[in-house]
């Protein structure tokens, strides 16, 4: 009698749920593409390429069992699920950091990458000394560095902090005033023709103007240093641009008037290369802010950084004029 053949049973296939440090990863990737606007956008801020954001995607939808997010070939929507899980996950990993820094307490050290916006021109030259000190305190920390005069998108950039020169308008952000920039007129010897060199702000309205339209376009006022009389200057500039080294570089050539960080024309006029002009009086000096988001927790990095840059920056501004 034939015996029965033995039934194979098919084997357990391995399990498809990430283990728990897998899914915060796979959450945190997930937030970054909602906040970030593609899967395109996302990779490039977690330094890594789209097919793996999108894997991390998928991993996520199947290890929960739901959609979320529907995408077609020029657009991106959370679904219903997407949009709750999204809220929860911001949510978790928020607790998650407290718990760590908790357990770590006063030893938590700064490390990963702390991804910071920065004027151009301060950014190429007078933060240098502060960025620098940073990363020697803190070794296990990285620094995107990324210079330009724009507004700043927080989420959708991925940006972590932001120095700013000017007044703040943004009620969603924390706004750290650090410092004041004074700000004086200047022009090269070649633009008076020969001519004294003006004393009063009624002396400039015939000179040919600079602007730095981030600042000022066809107008500005200057205070008289003493008596604090305030006189308007209305004129229609040669050049306007939203560089202030290309306005240094403009008023060095004698292309006209400008009125200029004080730090950025310090050294031309002590070589001779500009005036300063009007000496008895000034614009506004602009305020200078640290902004950061809102949120119920701040790694270590980001707040060692704000506490050395409120301490290191008017220092910095001081130096640069002597």
């Amino acid at each position: 009698m034939p015996r029965p053949s033995k039934q194979v049973r098919p084997r357990s296939s391995a399990p498809t749920t990430p283990a728990s440090a897998d899914r915060l990863e796979l959450m945190q990737t997930f937030l970054r593409i909602v906040d970030a606007g593609s899967l395109s956008s996302a990779a490039a801020q977690l330094g890594t390429t789209q097919p793996t954001v999108s894997r991390r995607l998928q991993a996520l939808e199947r290890s929960l069992g739901l959609r979320l997010l529907q995408r077609s070939t020029h657009a991106m929507k959370l679904t219903e699920d997407g949009a709750r899980c999204y809220e929860r996950a911001k949510e978790l990993l928020a607790s998650w950091e407290l718990f760590e820094a908790d357990l770590r307490g006063a030893s938590d050290e700064p490390e990963g990458t702390l991804r910071v916006v920065v004027p151009h021109a301060f950014g190429q030259q007078l933060l240098v000394e502060p960025l620098t000190e940073y990363l020697r305190r803190h070794p296990r920390v990285s620094v995107e560095w990324l210079l330009h005069d724009r507004a700043v998108d927080f989420i959708a950039d991925g940006i972590d902090c932001a120095i700013h020169v000017g007044e703040v308008h943004d009620p969603s952000v924390v706004a750290i005033r650090v410092a004041e920039v004074p700000r004086i007129v200047a022009a090269a010897p070649s633009v008076l023709a020969g001519g004294p060199v003006p004393t009063h702000p009624d002396e400039l309205a015939r000179l040919p103007w600079l602007s730095l339209r981030t600042f000022y376009r066809n107008e500005l006022s200057l205070t008289h240093v003493a008596t604090g009389e305030v006189q308007p200057i209305v004129f229609q500039p040669r050049v306007s641009t939203d560089s202030l080294y290309a306005l240094r570089s403009a008023a060095v050539k004698g292309l006209g008037v400008c009125v200029g960080s004080s730090w950025v024309m310090h050294e031309d006029i002590q070589r001779g290369r500009l005036l300063h002009l009007v000496p008895r009086w000034q614009a506004a000096p602009l305020p200078m802010y640290l902004l950061y988001p809102y949120a119920r927790f701040h790694p270590a990095r980001l707040r060692r950084f704000v506490e050395l840059m409120r301490e290191m920056i008017p220092a910095a501004l001081a130096v640069a004029v002597r």
